[in-house]
């Protein structure tokens, strides 16, 4: 089991801000902003370069539910950014696809 496939059974702790049926979220434990939560599918697919046509509706699912979170998390007016890291250079960690919501700050171009 992945890392966050735990999280999402509760063995490892996580403060989780939301879940339906197909995906939730949680706080990052080494936050990079005021603002910074994984929003994870319950289905495992490794990474981006995994994802098939068939996974469209659950990719759009973690990208509509970024956009829940940043209004529910009072940063939809004041700018988020969403990001999708795919390989070790991108800094991809746990293989187990997931979306980081960050906000709460100026977030600088280019990252990294």
């Amino acid at each position: 089991m992945t890392l966050f496939e735990r999280i999402a059974a509760r063995e490892v702790p996580a403060e989780i801000v939301y879940e339906d049926d197909e995906v939730f979220a949680f706080r990052d434990i080494n936050p990079q902003a005021p603002v910074h939560v994984l929003i994870v599918p319950k289905r495992v697919i490794a990474r981006i370069n995994d994802a098939a046509a068939p996974d469209a509706p659950l990719l759009g699912r973690l990208l509509l539910t970024g956009q829940k979170l940043a209004a529910e998390l009072g940063i939809s007016e004041t700018g988020y950014r969403l990001v999708l890291n795919n390989g070790r250079d991108a800094g991809e960690s746990i293989p187990h696809l997931h979306l980081h919501l960050l906000g709460g700050r100026p977030l600088h171009w280019p990252p990294g």
